[in-house]
């Protein structure tokens, strides 16, 4: 037996959720910017750092989740109504 999907949220529900998350997206690409500038700078005196490195790949997926919710191409939430996506491995589109 398949499990059914959840019902639809109401329209301004998903509405307000979706400008909180569109300034979560919004602070997250600042950090992102961020966190490659640091990284170039690091990069440039020696080596990329492995942390940031697993910091920006989480840093993407977390945007990456949030673009699928703002475009309807998801209506699972992403964080902080679900786990931080993980930083390691490689993203897939």
């Amino acid at each position: 037996m398949r499990a059914l999907p959840p019902p639809p949220r109401k329209l301004w529900v998903r509405a307000l959720l979706m400008i909180l998350l569109a300034a979560s997206f919004q602070l997250a690409a600042s950090v992102l910017l961020f966190l490659c500038v640091l990284q170039l700078v690091l990069t440039a005196t020696s080596a990329p750092n492995p942390r940031l490195q697993q910091l920006g790949r989480s840093l993407g997926r977390y945007l990456l989740q949030i673009a699928e919710f703002e475009s309807f191409g998801s209506e699972e939430l992403p964080f902080p109504f679900s786990p931080w996506p993980a930083g390691n491995g490689q993203i897939n589109l």
